[in-house]
């Protein structure tokens, strides 16, 4: 039997996951309801967090799939993958046309080789224009150095999540399996190197409580039996041996038990500890390298302290320094994105004044946001400082993450998003109309983002598209003006009162309802004209014998801005935790007594 190889690429929300679904049940690998977003917060958020395998069979082919995540934050997950594959689905909304991560995929793989082809999905959008999209994936291509055969890459249009796929506009099709034929007709054929010794590399890693790490690998040449002895070669010349324990195979979305593994398969190996991704895998320790696998590197960091609020220990199962550390460390087995330092020196840049804190280096506010949502749903209690981009030196000089940033906006809001993204740092490099909306194009460091995000909701009228992707390293922006708002923070600890928080809502926008715990120390809301103020929420009105009883009724709260993880890292200053348990994300400052942070700040001019 062949097999084919291939990962389904896109910008978030353009498809991806919706067209494998299809596939995989027209194929009959899986049941209708069934989805490669089967994380829970996959589902919650309905975005692709992690990339996932399945493999189906259509017309005596194996194919092997590869479902990638759209969000820049997870780009790691998408590099490793396509060293694994012969060949991509580039899906590209059928409306918006290609996106900040379009082109980050879309350069990964025509570096690679790879020749992609173009699923031009969502075609029947109200708006949709399939030709413009077309010519503007073909500007993508040949900007982004494509080769000739690159160039000549085979077309189909989709309605993904009605499971139906054309060659041809015109066509009349009920049915995804026109994908399909492209795939068999145009990816390399991946099974033809069985009789070569056996090389594979993994990709990806996951992890089992019984049969420990387990290594997701391409298997490049020849084959691997269940007991055979396998060496373990990594660039750093290392070299180990390990016996094979369990093989798996991917049938729908499934593993499936196996005794041999052949050339061209992508397969589960158990039985290797120390295996890690790009190393190289063999049966004889004289064999060559497999090229290595390189992550870009992290670009924000961020310090992971234990709890200790007046409220720890209330709700969190894992709430001490070692436990943390564990948790963490075994985030490090599977999320090759992640950087931890474990043991930061007194003049690291986030060290802090308790000795139980680990400085987490990730992708984005969103990598490291869903790592603390799992660990918070697992019982865990934590809290995070603000994050930091990195700063390089480079030649002697600082250099810092730049993004580039796509803004597609109603026509109204356009002059307000250019001002907003001007002023931090953001310059504008090209605009355009289409049918009401601009479409605008920057570029900025990426420091001038955090904090922006939920003002840009707010700006648009949440009918704004705010993208985004790290496009490298450049000189570092100086300073950025960034509107803040100043902390309304509680001097008391108890329950709030609604006669006290109706008097606050007048000051700024309040974080908490009433009848909410409280202590002193903790942020429930900000101030409007930025001054930091300490406020007492569980004052409530002093009776006397002239009580007017209709004044009492007049109280109406405005809902509050509750805080998630992701805004509370967002809108946190310098000198604030954000405070996290299983069913509390909290504000506050790092010194919770007036006095001390009084003291703080003299010291610290």
């Amino acid at each position: 039997m062949e097999i084919r190889n291939i990962a389904i690429i896109a910008h978030v929300d353009h498809g991806k996951t919706a067209l494998t679904d299809a596939i995989l049940r027209q194929t009959g690998a899986a049941d209708s309801g069934v989805s490669m977003d089967s994380d829970t917060l996959e589902k919650e958020r309905g975005i692709t967090i992690y990339s996932k395998n399945a493999a189906v069979l259509y017309k005596n082919t194996k194919i092997n799939i590869i479902d990638t995540p759209g969000h820049a934050d997870f780009g790691s997950e998408v590099e490793r993958v396509l060293r694994s594959i012969d060949s991509v689905l580039l899906v590209v909304d059928a409306q918006e046309g290609p996106m900040p991560q379009t082109r980050f995929v879309l350069k990964k793989s025509l570096e690679l080789g790879l020749r992609p082809i173009l699923i031009i999905n969502k075609i029947d959008k109200p708006a949709a224009n399939p030709d413009r999209v077309h010519n503007e994936v073909f500007e993508l291509f040949a900007e982004l150095g494509a080769t000739d055969e690159q160039l000549d890459f085979p077309v189909a249009y989709a309605i993904a999540r009605d499971g139906i796929a054309k060659r041809n506009l015109a066509d009349e099709t009920k049915d995804i399996f026109p994908v399909l034929d492209i795939i068999v007709k145009h990816v390399p054929v991946a099974s033809k190197d069985n009789d070569n010794v056996f090389r594979a590399q993994p990709f990806n890693l996951a992890y089992d409580n019984f049969l420990g790490r387990l290594a997701i690998v391409r298997v490049h040449s020849g084959s691997v039996n269940v007991g055979d002895t396998v060496y373990v070669k990594k660039h750093s010349n290392q070299t180990t041996s390990h016996k094979v324990t369990k093989l798996f195979t991917f049938e729908g979305i499934v593993r499936k038990d196996a005794q041999t593994v052949g050339a061209g398969d992508i397969a589960i190996i158990a039985g290797l500890p120390d295996v890690y991704i790009g190393d190289t895998l063999a049966k004889s320790a004289d064999e060559v390298l497999l090229e290595s696998i390189s992550i870009d590197e992290p670009t924000i960091e961020l310090t992971f302290l234990v709890n200790n609020s007046p409220f720890a220990g209330r709700e969190g199962k894992f709430v001490t320094s070692r436990q943390l550390r564990e948790r963490l460390e075994k985030e490090l087995e599977v999320n090759v994105g992640l950087k931890i330092d474990f043991d930061p020196s007194a003049s690291s840049k986030q060290a802090r004044e308790s000795a139980e804190r680990f400085v987490v280096y990730g992708r984005g506010e969103l990598h490291v946001a869903i790592l603390i949502e799992n660990m918070r749903r697992e019982g865990y209690e934590l809290q995070v400082s603000q994050p930091q981009v990195i700063i390089k030196k480079i030649d002697g000089k600082d250099h810092e993450p730049f993004e580039e940033i796509i803004a597609d906006v109603p026509e109204e809001f356009q002059g307000t998003v250019i001002k907003k993204l001007s002023s931090r740092g953001a310059q504008l490099i090209h605009t355009e109309l289409k049918e009401g909306r601009s479409f605008m194009q920057f570029e900025g460091p990426s420091r001038g983002l955090f904090g922006y995000r939920n003002q840009f909701v707010i700006d648009t009228k949440g009918n704004g598209i705010l993208a985004s992707r790290v496009v490298g390293y450049r000189p570092y922006a100086g300073k950025i003006a960034h509107k803040k708002k100043g902390s309304m923070i509680s001097g008391a600890t108890g329950k709030t009162l609604a006669y006290s928080l109706d008097n606050l809502q007048t000051r700024g926008t309040l974080y908490i309802k009433a009848n909410t715990e409280v202590y002193e120390g903790m942020v429930i809301g900000n101030t409007a004209k930025g001054e930091q103020m300490t406020v007492n929420p569980i004052k409530g009105k002093h009776l006397t014998n002239m009580r007017a009883a209709a004044a009492d009724d007049a109280i109406n709260l405005t809902p509050p801005q509750i805080i998630t993880i992701e805004t509370g890292l967002e809108i946190m200053d310098k000198d604030e935790y954000l405070e996290i348990t299983p069913k509390n994300v909290r504000l506050r400052k790092k010194y919770l007594k007036e006095i001390d942070r009084a003291k703080a700040k003299r010291e610290s001019k």
